[in-house]
């Protein structure tokens, strides 16, 4: 094994062994999915789940599939049209969804599983952790136990009025700010009261984003959406 990873230093790949890495911090990064599939087997906890599989009035409009982001470019590929949570995450998310549906009011994801590697970049851009993940701790996004989200009026179909619009990196997108209007403070707190009730936490700094506790039983993960996809095709033709 030495003398493999002395080869790949002298060839310039960094060395990694059947798909795991450590971020500075020490934490695991996940980068093939077959290990992924291992640990599920080992922890059906950690099986990663499509929230439209359990909330069918769940809307998608993932920024980062487009340029309709903070960094005015698509850091997902273009063909990416679902997004993943953790099992508990998962069903935590349909109870929010179903307590909201009985009020007329949808949920919208804007992102929840992120590749480590999108991390990395946004870290490159911001650079603050008030706003991004530090990629040597990770985040929730890469553990599939984050979302970023907002509420959508079920008749109409249009976004409820909330204190910003998503990645506003300003004082106004924080959860303890009350200089707004009050139709659009009585929002961001409907969101975040039905979050919380379901077990989720919310992020000072940012409104829309929410996390699960417990992320550290998670390992980090550097997975491709088609990947992902791949492997929610097997687990429905083996269950």
């Amino acid at each position: 094994m030495k003398i493999i990873r002395a080869l790949l230093l002298l060839i310039g790949c960094p060395f990694t062994l059947l798909g795991q890495e450590n971020t500075p911090a020490g934490n695991r990064i996940v980068s093939d999915v077959a290990v992924l599939e291992k640990e599920i087997r080992l922890d059906p906890f950690k099986q990663l789940l499509e929230p439209t599989s359990l909330i069918p009035s769940l809307q998608y409009d993932l920024k980062y599939a487009s340029k309709r982001n903070f960094s005015g470019v698509r850091v997902y590929p273009r063909s990416t049209r679902h997004t993943y949570l953790r099992q508990q995450p998962a069903q935590a998310l349909a109870d929010v969804a179903a307590e909201l549906d009985s009020l007329g009011i949808h949920l919208k994801i804007w992102d929840a599983y992120r590749p480590y590697s999108v991390t990395q970049r946004f870290w490159e851009l911001i650079g603050d952790e008030r706003y991004v993940a530090n990629p040597a701790k990770g985040s929730g996004h890469n553990r599939g136990v984050a979302v970023d989200l907002t509420l959508v009026d079920a008749k109409t179909g249009k976004e409820l009025k909330m204190p910003t619009e998503f990645d506003d990196f300003s004082a106004a997108a924080h959860h303890g700010n009350k200089e707004l209007d009050p139709n659009r403070v009585a929002n961001r707190e409907l969101l975040c009261s039905t979050m919380v009730k379901h077990g989720f936490i919310p992020l000072d700094t940012e409104w829309w984003h929410y996390y699960w506790p417990g992320a550290e039983r998670y390992d980090i993960l550097n997975i491709p959406f088609k990947k992902l996809r791949a492997l929610q095709r097997r687990q429905r033709r083996t269950n």
